[in-house]
């Protein structure tokens, strides 16, 4: 009876090793195959798709889902778990920058980033993205452009072009490949905290500015086989913009990653439209959104992302979720992480727990959550992308070209000009002429770089004040502009107290400090006491007063608008804040309109794409209004 024990335990324990070995010869078998000395995929001359097959033939399961994780750099435990773990891509958080936050310093970062990823079996290099989304503003002293509903008020597609492709030289100056703009969000509620962010709530204006952008960031024109220079990277998809007030899913905000109503209807005509432009222009990247479709969030939702987008759209990219995405679907990660990879999502913005995710994702292959071809597919996507920005056949980051840091400044100041949005300009005050003598400047926003700039400047939320090294001030532009015979006089707070007589014009400068996300949601955005108090106060001593909002997007004014002589309109216009003096006095000519329209009441939001309101009266400025 003893003997038969041991020899039925003895049959049992064979049973199981065999279990284990055929189990790790399917899912591992590659894992032995020798890679040739010289290996097609590292042949630079060969078609991008055969490169992909043949790199994707000698890859095992654990390589494979290593490419799938998108690790923000200060969560990587060790520099050897790059390669260890094979990591698909790495990016720096707003404000995820190097200790030497310089030229020198990003590309010693990424540098040492990219050598590690290349001491790999199989030597695949990383994607290292940032949000470069009004120029690469991570970094001081480089030009910071106008946010991107600044050009959607000049409708400028050129324009937007020429920003776009100096934005991705100054990206890859730094060493980085991968630039998480533009935005195509459009938005029906200026309640939210993002609304800067995008072009437009016009879907024909979002996707011509951002098919420009996309062709200006990557440097080429749809051709699958051209090199590309940067990879953008359309986002939000989709229908973010569309989310209705206090249905967000974080506690701290009310409409950011929030509801969008699940309406097929406005899905195939607003918002998909912008999107077949961008696969049509050449995105191999797109972002999926935080927010939720109907009850689903947009990551686990498989009908819009793998139908959708990928079967009908035709899109060949890949998918990457948005920060901490995924693991809002559900409060299990595995099943997070399943259900999104299933749903089509090709690359996880983590941003943290890569070593958790590589074990769970294997573990869903080897248990059937997850099929095989499911991760061939998102491994494919990711590696096209790599193989068309030439990483595979670079030696290391390469010198950049040297960036010329002038002529970005020029073009952004232009840009700044041409975002100006001229509303009010009672008996012609605008451009103020040569005969105006003295001109008092106040206001928060007159000499604060800071607020002019607005967030993902530098630090995520921005930083207040007037600190940018290499910016101009509108202030500083307005005493350079309006030339020696005309006295400006500065206060903040306009306690003009030595004044002998009225001034010729008075200038207030005010608006929004800065804010990012869903920090920025608010119930009525409006002008704060202290800005309405400037106001006033310059009234009582100048003759007229212009009022230039400096905003990132619409205030209620209208209880206000009918006391100001002039009123204008400059967004968050960067760095640049000459092109504000150039509208001011005539050096350009107003040319902006709306890219939005701009409501008379909190009552009215939102609204919708056609410009109707929600309580169908009628708005303080329509969309594309401005005057010249």
């Amino acid at each position: 009876m003893n003997t038969f024990r041991v020899m039925a335990i003895v049959l049992i324990g064979v049973v199981i090793l065999g279990v284990v070995y055929l189990a790790t010869q399917y899912f591992s078998s590659e894992e032995t195959r020798v890679v040739p000395r010289n290996p097609l995929y590292l042949d630079s001359t060969a078609e991008i798709d055969e490169r992909v097959n043949d790199l994707l033939s000698y890859m095992t399961l654990e390589e494979k889902v290593g490419q799938m994780a998108l690790v923000e750099k200060n969560s990587v435990q060790t520099l050897s778990d790059i390669s260890r773990f094979g990591l698909g891509a790495l990016l720096s958080g707003f404000g995820g920058k190097p200790e030497d936050n310089s030229i020198v310093g990003w590309r010693q970062m990424v540098g040492d980033f990219m050598a590690e990823s290349k001491q790999s079996r199989l030597r695949i290099p990383i994607l290292y993205g940032v949000d470069a989304i009004h120029g690469h503003s991570n970094v001081p002293g480089f030009t910071v452009f106008p946010h991107s509903i600044g050009l959607g008020a000049t409708g400028d597609a050129g324009l937007v072009q020429e920003i776009a492709h100096a934005t991705g030289e100054q990206v890859k100056a730094t060493g980085i490949n991968w630039s998480y703009s533009p935005t195509y969000d459009m938005p029906q509620d200026i309640r939210w905290g993002r609304v800067y962010e995008t072009f437009s709530d016009d879907p024909e204006l979002v996707g011509r500015l951002g098919s420009a952008y996309i062709a200006g960031l990557q440097g080429q024109n749809a051709d699958a086989n051209e090199r590309i220079e940067v990879l953008a990277t359309p986002k939000h998809f989709v229908g973010a913009g569309s989310m209705l007030w206090n249905t967000s899913s974080n506690e701290n905000f009310r409409i950011d990653q929030g509801v969008t109503p699940k309406d097929l209807q406005r899905l195939k005509a607003e918002y998909l439209p912008p999107y077949q432009q961008a696969i049509e222009a050449g995105a191999l990247s797109m972002m999926v959104g935080l927010n939720s479709w109907g009850e689903t969030k947009i990551a686990a939702n498989s009908y819009l992302i793998r139908t959708v987008l990928k079967d009908e759209l035709g899109f060949t990219g890949f998918v990457v979720s948005d920060w901490y995405g995924v693991y809002e679907i559900s409060d299990d990660d595995y099943d997070s992480a399943v259900t999104a990879i299933n749903a089509g999502v090709d690359m996880v913005m983590l941003p943290f727990d890569y070593k958790d995710f590589v074990r769970n994702i294997q573990r869903a292959v080897r248990t059937g959550d997850i099929k095989m071809h499911r991760v061939d597919d998102a491994v494919t996507r990711i590696l096209r992308a790599k193989f068309a920005l030439g990483l595979f056949d670079d030696a290391s980051v390469q010198e950049p070209e040297p960036t010329d840091f002038e002529a970005h400044a020029a073009l952004a100041r232009k840009a700044v000009a041409q975002s100006a949005v001229l509303l009010k300009n009672d008996s012609n005050l605008l451009p103020i002429r040569a005969e105006a003598k003295t001109i008092l400047v106040a206001g928060s926003a007159a000499d604060n770089i800071g607020q002019q700039a607005g967030a993902w400047t530098v630090e995520w939320q921005g930083i207040d004040g007037n600190w940018l090294p290499g910016a101009t001030s509108i202030l500083a532009g307005i005493q350079t502009v309006s030339g020696p015979a005309t006295k400006i006089v500065y206060r903040a707070d306009a306690q003009f107290n030595t004044l002998e007589q009225k001034a010729d014009i008075g200038i207030a400068v005010v608006g929004e400090k800065p804010y990012a996300e869903g920090w920025g949601d608010k119930q009525t955005p409006r002008l704060s006491e202290a800005d309405t108090q400037t106001i006033s106060r310059l009234q009582a001593i100048s003759k007229k007063v212009v009022v230039v909002l400096v905003t990132g997007r619409p205030l209620i004014i209208t209880d206000q608008v009918d006391g100001w002589d002039a009123l204008m309109v400059v967004w968050l216009p960067g760095s640049e804040g000459a092109g504000v003096a150039d509208v001011l006095f005539g050096k350009a000519a107003f040319t902006g309109t709306l890219p939005l329209p701009w409501p008379a009441s909190i009552s009215q939001l939102p609204i919708v794409t056609d410009g109707t309101t929600r309580d169908r009266s009628t708005v303080l400025y329509e969309r594309y209004f401005g005057l010249p």
